[in-house]
């Protein structure tokens, strides 16, 4: 085996061992961004590029970024507590990909929307690679 096939396994080997981590870094900070939603109708603005004006719609799209947040911090507590990581990795997965299939069957969205799914499909792809190595190092290795 020369040099070079030695090096790619050796980095194979560590994304494989710390790909739970890696996704569950990124897709937490992904979702703890949208957190200052919470302070209010302006910040839902920037956020999402709509003119929230209705305290209803308001209420809804604060409670969202609060769920957001509890969800970022379960995901980044999820990185320490190994017995809480699969579970924390399929909720993720299911938030993520679920606004992008929403989206998509709505259509008509905007730009700051498109954003948010853009953000979603990245934590979508690295929350399914993070649930299968914890997978395999659950089940697969035997």
């Amino acid at each position: 085996m020369s040099a070079s096939q030695l090096h790619f396994f050796f980095v194979m080997t560590k994304l494989l061992e710390y790909g739970s981590t890696i996704a569950l870094l990124v897709s937490g900070v992904i979702h703890l961004l949208p957190v200052y939603g919470v302070s209010g109708p302006a910040a839902l603005t920037q956020l999402y590029g709509i003119e929230v004006v209705d305290s209803n719609v308001a209420i809804l799209l604060q409670h969202r970024a609060l769920l957001f947040g509890i969800l970022g911090l379960l995901m980044l507590l999820a990185i320490a507590l190994p017995s809480i990581r699969m579970t924390v990795l399929v909720a993720g997965l299911l938030s993520a990909a679920s606004f992008i299939v929403v989206a998509m069957w709505v259509g008509g969205y905007n730009p700051a929307i498109s954003r948010v799914i853009r953000a979603d499909a990245v934590a979508s792809a690295l929350l399914a690679a993070g649930l299968l190595t914890e997978w395999h190092f659950a089940y697969g290795a035997r």
